[in-house]
């Protein structure tokens, strides 16, 4: 038995050894390059090909996320490329770019609004201080007559001096930079408008675009992109800056963690219904059977006494004890005030003195609270009696 347990695990073992050995004959080996998609890094900053690019030339480069680092930048040979969204600017933080310029520093940032003819100005306050205007190119009166020669209509062509051949640049054809005062010391065109140009300023510069978008990742290894970069910041140390505003925490949370806020909200609402909910039972309105007539009598009383008018509560026990003297005592209205007092003693069997006290009339005076109880009690006696 073993014997043949041995053969048949031979026979497998063998079997295996041959089947590997077919596979291994037949397999060819290959590589395959699986794309990932950008890094992290390239998804957070458009411009990271260009820095890169930047650095290979020899620049040092920096990346900023405001304009909070620009007094630790020394302007003289440095380039500050604003190229992120400047809306929130101040008129404070617009002069602090400008005096860093003027102090020797290359400053190229992009145009932002249309200029208003109306108005006389922009929503871009940078733009509206170096007195450049953009507009859109559509709406340019005059186009160059030449536009139909050229071969290339939509590049943008720098010519510089002893070169045969213009650089070529993608900017963005639809809008057009305009020099109402003749201040540009150069410029590149497209076949109908402008898209950059360049302004002395003190001692330094400043270049104005249309868009950066040429230099952004995706394009900035179309025609001459990267090199009109470098050309633009030549022999100076970089500092990018594209990320003027930062999200806010709200802004980051609902962005990122919606469940989040969602079950917190959630928390906060049943932390606020479990604080307003009432410690212990309810307390029930009472029916209206119990409601008696005595009741509505002391509520009365205390009612009239609250508002001061305690003659009315003595008239009427008075009124209450002459009514039950004319039932017992026929005539008691023609007879005179000591006359009706006496009958009043005698029917009560009350001195004729506290007779006179009781039913005498009330001064006009408030009485405190232990002489009007004295009073009620008198009077209620009297009339018991009665």
């Amino acid at each position: 038995m073993n014997r043949r347990l041995a053969l048949l695990a031979g026979a497998c073992a063998a079997l295996l050894i041959a089947l590997g050995a077919y596979l291994y004959a037949r397999a060819v080996p290959y590589q395959e390059i699986i794309d990932h998609g950008p890094s992290p890094e390239a998804q957070t900053n458009p411009y990271l090909a260009a820095e890169h690019f930047l650095r290979k030339q020899g620049l040092s480069v920096s990346h900023a996320n405001g304009l909070d680092a620009l007094p630790t930048l020394e302007p003289r040979q440095h380039s500050l490329l604003l190229f992120g969204d400047r809306s929130g600017m101040t008129p404070r933080q617009i002069d602090q770019v400008l005096n860093w310029t003027r102090a020797g520093g290359r400053l190229l940032f992009v145009a932002e609004s249309i200029w208003d003819e109306k108005l006389g100005q922009s929503r871009d306050l940078l733009l509206d201080r170096v007195q450049v205007h953009q507009l859109l190119t559509r709406d340019l009166k005059d186009p160059p007559p030449d536009v139909e020669k050229d071969p290339q209509p939509k590049l943008t062509k720098l010519y510089l001096e002893d070169e045969d051949a213009p650089a070529y640049a993608t900017f963005d054809t639809a809008f057009h930079l305009e020099d109402p005062h003749n201040l540009a010391q150069a410029w590149a065109n497209s076949a109908r408008a402008t898209h950059m140009m360049q302004l002395n300023h003190g001692l330094g510069s400043i270049i104005v675009v249309t868009d950066a978008d040429l230099w952004k990742t995706p394009n900035i290894d179309q025609y001459d992109n990267a090199w009109l970069l470098w050309y633009l910041t030549a022999d100076t140390r970089v500092t990018l800056l594209f990320n003027t505003d930062h999200d806010n925490l709200p802004t980051l949370l609902l962005r990122y963690f919606p469940q989040a806020l969602v079950a917190l909200i959630a928390l906060v609402l049943l932390g606020l219904w479990h604080v307003g909910v009432r410690q212990g039972p309810l307390i029930e309105p009472a029916p209206n059977a119990r409601r008696q007539l005595h009741e509505h009598l002391r509520a009365s009383a205390d009612f009239i006494w609250r508002r001061a008018d305690q003659a009315s509560l003595l008239q009427a026990l008075q009124h209450d004890i002459l009514r039950r003297v004319r039932r017992r005592h026929p005539g008691f209205d023609q007879l005179g005030v000591a006359e009706q007092w006496l009958v009043l003693a005698r029917l009560s069997g009350q001195p004729t003195r506290a007779i006179s006290q009781a039913m005498g009339p009330r001064p006009k005076q408030r009485l405190s609270a232990v002489e009007f109880s004295r009073q009620v009690a008198h009077l209620q006696t009297l009339r018991n009696t009665l």
